[in-house]
């Protein structure tokens, strides 16, 4: 029997789970970048890249991305043309954002196999990080948008949250930051256990793992994707900082001791993976939210952010070691860390 009101159940109570974003993909989800108070002066530089990012997203998936109207998708196609995107792998959808983030205000799918609707969205609030930067009316309705259109079943749990809050193994496991889910500016109203029933309940996990903090820099609050990846079931990759005088240092040195104290459902202890951070890059006198740990995983390539560092390389290495059935492959993204997020925080895997 299909899934027509989805009030009053949630989703893990009907066998659905959010896969892992290593489990193969049939779209990636992005929202067109037009908000120049994002990347303020800076805005144009970003489009070649961000058209580079959708040619590799293209060669192994489809590429879903929202715009606000035809003039936007006319704009978008030149640039995606410019960098020889094949454009019949990327369909446009009319779906007016305030801004680009898809990570946190794209849909979140989970899948159940067995179920009649096998594919169903939740659609989490959206307060633009603690209400940081209004307006995000359009954002904050972009997932249940998308489920019209694909007509599928859309659960409303009625409390903020941000995909890149959180992090999946996609085996039960879910990993986020305190800073970031139990900030008073998200769900004040909430304390741990209440925030960890939802994430259960609406991501279809059995166990939540918490490290304390985010890097300097992020205006999330300390979002997980920046400091702590999953590359497989039992392995991550976290970041850390060897200048013992970067600010970045203690709180990174704190949360690699969480990770290594953690165990798996299964009892096992985390794989763990030790990836640099790359030099501070800092425009207009402001330290930007700088980590190869925003990587986008997708189905044929690990797509990296670098920094014109020298450590950029070895940070590609590391990562390449992870994913050896996936080609790695680096795009300069400092003039897209300005509008402070990378690969990561701009997509939004559809699981196939």
């Amino acid at each position: 029997m299909s899934l027509k009101d989805t009030s009053g159940i949630v989703p893990a109570s009907l066998g659905y789970k959010f896969p892992a974003e290593f489990a193969p993909h049939i779209a990636t989800w992005l929202s067109w970048p037009h908000k120049e108070a994002s990347w303020p002066g800076k805005i144009d530089s970003i489009y070649p890249n961000y058209a580079l990012f959708i040619k590799y997203l293209s060669l192994g998936e489809e590429v879903r991305i929202n715009v606000v109207d035809d003039a936007m998708q006319a704009f978008a196609i030149g640039h995606l043309n410019q960098a020889g995107v094949d454009l019949s792998k990327v369909s446009f959808f009319k779906h007016p954002t305030n801004d680009a983030w898809c990570r946190d205000h794209g849909p979140a799918f989970l899948i159940n196999e067995a179920a009649a609707d096998r594919k169903v969205i939740v659609d989490w609030n959206y307060n633009a990080w603690g209400n940081k930067y209004p307006p995000y009316d359009l954002d904050d309705v972009i997932p249940t948008l998308i489920g019209k259109h694909f007509n599928l079943p859309v659960f409303h749990p009625g409390i903020v949250m941000e995909g890149g809050s959180v992090e999946f193994n996609g085996k039960g496991a879910l990993m986020t930051s305190k800073a970031c889910l139990l900030n008073e500016n998200r769900n004040p109203h909430l304390n741990q256990s209440e925030i960890e029933k939802y994430l259960s309940n609406y991501y279809g996990v059995d166990q939540i793992l918490w490290v304390d903090d985010g890097i300097v820099g992020d205006d999330t609050d300390g979002h997980i994707d920046d400091t702590v990846r999953f590359v497989n079931d039992d392995t991550v990759i976290t970041v850390v900082e060897s200048n013992k005088q970067d600010e970045n240092y203690d709180l990174l040195q704190t949360n690699l001791k969480q990770l290594k104290a953690m165990r798996l459902l299964n009892g096992k202890q985390l794989n763990i993976v030790e990836l640099p951070m790359p030099d501070a890059v800092i425009y207009e006198d402001q330290r930007l939210p700088a980590s190869y740990a925003n990587f986008y995983i997708s189905n044929k390539h690990v797509i990296v952010p670098t920094f014109r560092s020298h450590k950029d390389d070895k940070a590609l290495q590391i990562i390449a070691e992870c994913f050896p059935n996936r080609e790695t492959v680096g795009i300069d993204s400092t003039d897209i860390i300005w509008g402070l997020g990378s690969f990561h925080c701009l997509s939004q895997q559809e699981p196939l």
